[in-house]
């Protein structure tokens, strides 16, 4: 099997992690780099000067790591070259930014797919497991927490200034709750209410948004992204007719919201004679976190086997896009 070779356009955080997972991949090599930084040095890469350089450049793929304003311009480009493209999230700066992609793609065989990395995490993996037996029952509702705190210097980072990243927290994390609730529900929701302001840093974008949504079937949930989170917090509550299923904690590059849990239990059976509310729990502790090499493999084996994107494809972004659309329209300010 021919080992894909990879060029990266954008070599910051995101770029260097997914050249970490090539140097663990027997299947791909990172030929290319574009980025524009201009002190990049690295042996054995081509350090190209332009994005049409590393087009031109001896490549099967491009991963786009690059700012948000210009992802979706990057890889139309890409794909007009005749390359296989991954894209970060988030996928485009709106919806409309994916309609040429669309249109391109509907006559391409050339694989795309987009970084919702979450779904790699064996928590989540796991979960999809216990609500696949269908024991649970039908899923009631949905509850996501994801914060963090920022950092010294967050009001200087690109992704809080709509021109580069489309938006703020939302963009930044809480795009990633709103794709795990359409993977677990397998439904697409309707934003209800939205609520953003930028209540502590001083930045342009939403440093906090609460969001409503509700599906077709009725399935309700809600979001809280927030760059106020003093304590990183990752936490998704799903309850079901028969019982529920938390994800406590995430393993990360940084570890700050470790340790990773997959919590579940059943209902018990009515008892006027025993308290409520106290069922048997099981905890399940996830201690290693393969899912960046997890989401390279699903791309990889794409291109050489032809298989389908079954995470992370063309519909999944466009969806997710339509809905954050839906609640940057529809979103008042707090106070």
């Amino acid at each position: 099997m021919s080992i894909v070779r990879a060029g990266i356009a954008g070599y910051g955080k995101m770029g260097l992690i997914r050249e970490r997972t090539f140097d663990k991949s027997d299947h791909v090599e990172l030929v290319s780099i574009f980025d524009l930084k201009k002190d990049i040095d690295l042996n054995n890469t081509l350090v190209c000067r332009s994005y049409d350089d590393l087009l031109d450049s001896d490549i099967d793929a491009v991963f786009v790591s690059a700012y948000v304003n210009i992802a979706a311009e990057y890889v139309l480009r890409a794909l007009k070259a005749g390359k296989h493209v991954f894209c970060e999230k988030p996928p485009a700066m709106n919806q409309h930014e994916l309609s040429a992609i669309s249109e391109f793609q509907s006559n391409s065989d050339l694989v795309l797919k987009y970084g919702f990395n979450h779904r790699f995490h064996y928590s989540v993996t796991e979960a999809k497991q216990l609500i696949k037996k269908g024991e649970m029952g039908k899923i009631l509702w949905m509850r996501g927490v994801y914060g963090k705190a920022g950092s010294i210097d967050y009001d200087l980072n690109w992704r809080n200034y709509s021109k580069f990243s489309g938006g703020g927290i939302l963009m930044d994390q809480g795009i990633h709750m709103l794709d795990l609730f359409r993977y677990f529900s397998e439904e697409e929701f309707t934003c209800r209410s939205s609520f953003m302001d930028t209540l502590f840093w001083r930045v342009e974008s939403e440093d906090n948004a609460f969001i409503a949504l509700s599906s077709e079937s009725g399935v309700m949930a809600t979001l809280h992204s927030s760059a106020t989170q003093w304590r990183h917090k990752f936490l998704l509550e799903m309850c079901f007719e028969n019982g529920y299923i938390n994800l406590d904690g995430i393993l990360s590059s940084t570890g700050s919201y470790a340790p990773e849990k997959l919590i579940y239990a059943y209902r018990e059976k009515e008892d006027i004679e025993k308290a409520m509310g106290k069922p048997s729990e099981n905890i399940i502790h996830f201690e290693n976190d393969n899912s960046w090499d997890l989401e390279l493999h699903e791309f990889i084996d794409a291109i050489q086997s032809n298989n389908k994107i079954v995470n992370g494809s063309l519909d999944d972004a466009v969806e997710v896009m339509k809905l954050v659309d839906s609640i940057y329209d529809s979103s008042q300010k707090i106070s």
